[in-house]
Parts: C-alpha cells; sequence; structure tokens
C-alpha cells in the first residue's frame, strides 16, 4: 500500500507543479511593459502605451531636454543625473553628469537663491561653488563640488541636498549661475 500512496502523492505533485506552472505562464503574458520601473513625477505605470515617445531614449542624450524651458537657465534633468548650461540661443554650452543627493526638488522652475564659495557640506566633506536653488523639508539644495574632486553618492540614510559635480565641472557653473538665474528641473 506504501507504493500506491506514493505513487499517488508523486502524480498530485506533478500535477500541481503543471497547474502552477501553467498559472504563472499566464500572469506573466498579462503584466505591463513598465511593471517594475520607478514612477517618475507626474507618470504613473501604465499611464502610457508601450512604444510611446516617453519609452524611447532621446536621439541624442547630450541635447537639451525637450520642454525645459527657453532663454539662459540651468537644466537638472533627475533621471538622467545631468546638467545643462543653456545660453540664450537655446544651446548647451557645457552639459556634465552629476551625483544626487538624498533629497531632490520636484520637477519645476527656480531661481539660484544663494551661493558660497567654499564651505563644509552636510555631510561633512569640503565642496566649493556652492550655487543654491531650492529648499525642500528644510534641506537646502544646490549644486556643488567635492575640493578633493570626489563625486560620493551620499548615505541614502541621511538627508543631503548638495548635488555633486566635478571641479571643472563646478567652475563652469560657478561662472554661469549667477544669483536669480533660472533652474530647470525635469524628470
Amino acid at each position: 500500500m506504501a507504493r500506491s500512496s506514493s505513487g499517488m502523492v508523486a502524480g498530485l505533485t506533478a500535477a500541481a507543479l503543471a497547474v502552477v506552472g501553467f498559472l504563472a505562464y499566464q500572469a506573466s503574458a498579462n503584466v505591463p511593459d513598465d511593471l517594475g520601473r520607478p514612477a517618475t513625477a507626474g507618470h504613473s505605470p501604465g499611464a502610457e502605451p508601450p512604444g510611446s515617445a516617453a519609452d524611447q531614449p532621446r536621439p541624442d542624450p547630450l541635447a537639451v531636454p525637450a520642454k525645459s524651458g527657453k532663454g539662459v537657465r540651468v537644466v537638472y534633468a533627475l533621471g538622467e543625473r545631468r546638467v545643462w548650461l543653456v545660453g540664450a540661443d537655446g544651446k548647451a554650452t557645457h552639459t556634465f553628469p552629476v551625483a544626487p543627493s538624498t533629497v531632490s526638488p520636484l520637477p519645476g522652475t527656480y531661481e539660484v537663491t544663494s551661493r558660497s564659495a567654499d564651505i563644509r557640506g552636510s555631510d561633512g566633506v569640503p565642496i566649493e561653488h556652492v550655487v543654491r536653488f531650492a529648499t525642500v523639508d528644510g534641506v537646502s539644495i544646490g549644486f556643488s563640488a567635492a575640493v578633493d574632486g570626489s563625486m560620493p553618492y551620499p548615505d541614502p540614510s541621511r538627508k543631503t541636498g548638495g548635488v555633486r559635480m566635478k571641479r571643472a565641472d563646478g567652475d563652469a557653473m560657478w561662472d554661469f549661475a549667477v544669483i536669480e538665474t533660472k533652474v530647470v528641473v525635469v524628470p
């Protein structure tokens, strides 16, 4: 009798695995393409059909993002972790990658409100060419360069507002972004 009951258990187990496998296949066939991708501000997963313009990479990733305003401005793309310094003609005079802070501003238009030549960052690192443009939950948000040239990614458990760049890029930002310069943050 032990043989027939173990054969029965093996048969039921095989049948159960087949059903689970079939259900998993059906579920995977109906998963939205953007499942697991983080939602960006103003965008919810599944809001646009797969293959839409929002899903396509920009033709020239170094080109100034569309819908980032007009005129002289700093453009900060949160998702691309990149900054563009844009002249009056709408063309970038300089673009560079940045290391984002743990606290980010919402997409929108801001302006440079203060600058500091050299200070100690909220993470304790000596920084230079600080260009501040927003405050979020009491945290000042600004661009800066570490004096030692590093671009450390901040400790995610701390609230920091420093968007770090290389020193040469910090020099360019310092020369470009004077008080009241427009800063456009895009997703």
